[in-house]
């Protein structure tokens, strides 16, 4: 976020205090904060209270004269990497879905063409309405995103469902995710459009007995992030989950299955696509036979012996393929150590085109955690990535595939951009399945 120009636009709703907090921890991320108050929205805070923690002016009026002698709505759209609307109100949704600009705000927005994200805030009734939904999905469509809004208790009493403002940590873990924060700047819409995009998540379960399994700390959030991301730029995906505690990302054809082979059959059913990225910590291994009984343990009796075997290495069979083979075959390297060296091991061991890696050590957090940061291991050298949201990382790998899979002319420019990076880097030497 540092450096980064947020453009803030303040809906009239009583959550929109929570601006107040947004606008203080985005300054301490280093980002330039500007914000524009509907008239409604000044009937709950005040532009006085804005602008102090802002240290800019507050814009509220389209008719300003002094703004529009040089057309200010253009300039505020303009100069922003990205602008949020929050709250945004079934009022003002309806007016963006409609392309109406018959104030600051809208204006601003219809004037446009940097990533916008909404933060919902409304009764849950509203919320639910038809013709708030058809608007939300009118917008989904034109490539706006869409953070919360979340169930609970509302302002009014007795009133209860979707309808709350998502909290300030979701705020900007959505924002560090949007095309021009996390990626190249370019906006994600469409640049997969046409394309089908296959993705593994979270752990295998492999049986021990009908109690007990082996498996391992994946969360399946990282996964799942790269679906969504995947899905907000245009493409088909079908996301193949292993047992996790997560949602199904809406608009994404999810498949859950448990062991390593089910993920393999489901991965092979799932073929053709363009991209696949592999990013379930599958369990390296399996026990050779399962015990059909729970084991019990006897007093005085030996423990078990566990007879392991190798489950199938699903990355390097789908990298092999003679035909059919994915134009990018993406694979994960959680590591513990040495985590650039093992991940150009597994690059060149598996055939993928690119590997990435990540330290998942007990004193980073990643396992099971909101944060991530990786670096890109590809057959010219390796990016570092800094530690952002798990959602950021997702963004920002969406866009990086996008333009590995353009065309030759946009690979070119993106070599260019990226030279001086690239000069940095280390030069290469030499169904049990469920469809939902």
């Amino acid at each position: 976020m540092k450096n980064k120009r947020i453009l803030l636009i303040i809906g009239g709703g009583i959550a929109a205090y929570k601006c107040l907090d947004l606008i203080r921890r985005l300054r301490e991320f280093g980002a330039g904060v500007r914000v524009v108050m509907t008239r409604a929205a000044q009937e709950f805070i005040t532009p006085l209270s804005v602008s102090a923690l802002t240290n800019e002016r507050v814009f509220t009026d389209l008719f300003d004269l002094d703004d529009e002698r040089e057309i200010g709505h253009i300039r505020l759209s303009r100069e922003a990497d990205a602008i949020i609307v929050a709250p945004a109100t079934a009022d003002l949704i309806a007016k963006i879905a409609g392309g109406h600009a018959n104030d600051l705000a809208t204006s601003v927005l219809l004037a446009s063409d940097k990533a916008l994200l909404l933060a919902p805030a409304m009764n849950p009734r509203m919320w639910l309405n038809p013709a708030t939904q058809r608007n939300v999905c009118q917008l989904e469509a034109d490539g706006v995103r869409f953070v919360g809004p979340e169930e609970g208790e509302m302002a009014e009493r007795g009133e209860a469902g979707p309808g709350r403002m998502a909290e300030t940590s979701e705020l900007i873990s959505a924002l560090e995710a949007m095309p021009g924060i996390a990626g190249s700047g370019k906006a994600l819409l469409g640049s997969l459009s046409g394309k089908h995009v296959v993705i593994t998540s979270g752990p295998t379960h492999e049986p021990i007995d009908p109690v007990r399994y082996i498996a391992n700390r994946s969360s399946g959030k990282q996964g799942h992030a790269i679906a969504i991301a995947a899905q907000r730029a245009g493409a088909k995906v079908t996301l193949i989950s292993g047992p996790v505690d997560l949602p199904d990302p809406s608009g994404v054809d999810t498949w859950h299955v448990e062991t390593a082979t089910e993920m393999k059959d489901a991965v092979a059913g799932a073929l053709p696509a363009d991209i696949a990225v592999f990013c379930a910590a599958v369990a390296d291994w399996k026990v050779a036979e399962q015990v059909g009984q729970k084991i019990k343990k006897a007093k005085g009796a030996p423990s078990p012996t566990l007879k392991l075997v190798t489950n199938p290495d699903i990355l390097k069979t789908v990298a092999s393929l003679k035909s059919g083979r994915p134009k990018l075959v993406v694979g994960f390297a959680a590591e513990t150590e040495k985590v650039i060296d093992h991940a150009r091991a597994k690059l060149a061991s598996k055939g993928c085109d690119l590997i990435v890696a990540n330290d998942v050590s007990a004193a980073t957090g990643v396992m099971g955690g909101d944060r991530n940061s990786v670096h890109l291991v590809t057959h010219d050298g390796e990016i570092s990535w800094p530690e952002m949201s798990k959602d950021a990382v997702a963004a920002k790998l969406i866009d990086e595939l996008a333009l590995r899979l353009g065309d030759s002319k946009l690979a070119e420019s993106t070599k260019k951009k990226r030279g001086q990076r690239r000069a940095r880097a280390k030069p290469k030497k030499t169904k049990k399945v469920r469809k939902t």
